[in-house]
């Protein structure tokens, strides 16, 4: 498989293409609803406890404002609406306030974002209409030590298998440009192909003031192009979004969908503001049209 990487931009945007063609964009929305305060090291991360990053600190927000929020995701026209909270998992009183703005929601696919749960909460969530758990293992396993120190790689897989196992749809992706090799990047895309996970996040990283990462310097598109084309030619037929750090791409955005992406997130991310949905809409338009 790595006989891929050798493969000119131009063959691996057209093979990526082949496969990309005849899917629906994948349209999501996300809500940060518990902010930063987490006790894990991960050095790219601006909620990170050890981390002095200027951002905005909060405990979980209401069911009222988590239901508004789920409304206002459907108003911009995104067909999922995320549910994420900082830190290991939500306490049992935090879980009761998702599951109850969960039961509620109509009209839109409820995915979440809530750390690493057992199988008796991943089964609480799905009854409670809950239809796919997001849970990213950032990058692949033989760099995950250089990244996270405070908790293990298998415990990310073990969720999976879990959610998995309760019926769930999982949504699991990575993040690039962290120093990882190509190697790594392959091996994401193998481990999730294994996995056989239903969508593949990829995010860039967006070097953030005061966090480990400040000093990395961005990857270039064409790396972001590649590495996107890569993905969808080995998961095939899986989802893959282009998500925080695809405005960095400029005029190659566009380019990123054509080589293979097939989801974005629109409305902002966690921490950063991201495009106005103006935009967003316009290039949704653009997309739907390749």
């Amino acid at each position: 498989m790595e006989d891929i990487l050798n493969l000119p931009l131009n063959e691996l945007i057209c093979l990526a293409n082949s496969f990309r063609k005849g899917f629906s964009l994948d349209i999501c929305s996300i809500m940060n609803a518990k902010s930063g305060m987490c006790p894990e090291d991960c050095k790219f991360c601006a909620q990170s406890g050890y981390h002095k990053t200027e951002i905005l600190r909060y405990p979980l927000q209401s069911k009222k404002e988590i239901l508004e929020r789920a409304e206002y995701a459907k108003s911009i026209g995104a067909k999922r609406f995320g549910i994420i909270t900082s830190g290991k998992k939500p306490t049992n009183r935090e879980l009761d306030v998702i599951l109850k703005a969960i039961k509620e929601m109509k009209d839109i696919s409820v995915c979440a974002s809530l750390g690493r749960l057992d199988r008796d909460a991943l089964l609480a969530l799905k009854d409670a209409g809950l239809s796919r758990y997001h849970h990213n293992i950032e990058t692949s396993k033989e760099f995950f030590p250089s990244i996270v120190t405070t908790y293990k790689f298998s415990e990310k897989i073990r969720t999976i298998e879990y959610a998995k196992e309760a019926g769930l749809e999982v949504c699991s992706g990575c993040i690039i440009g962290m120093g990882e090799s190509w190697r790594d990047r392959l091996n994401i895309a193998n481990l999730l192909k294994s996995l056989d996970v239903n969508s593949v996040p990829i995010n860039v990283l967006i070097p953030i003031k005061n966090t480990a990462f400040e000093g990395i310097s961005p990857i270039s598109a064409i790396d972001v192009i590649k590495t996107i084309a890569i993905f969808r030619i080995i998961l095939k037929d899986k989802t893959i979004k282009i998500v925080a750090g695809r405005e960095n791409l400029g005029r190659f955005e566009l380019l990123a969908f054509f080589a293979g992406a097939n989801g974005m997130i629109i409305g902002g991310y966690l921490t950063i503001k991201g495009r106005d949905v103006s935009e967003d809409q316009r290039l949704i338009k653009e997309i739907k049209s390749l």
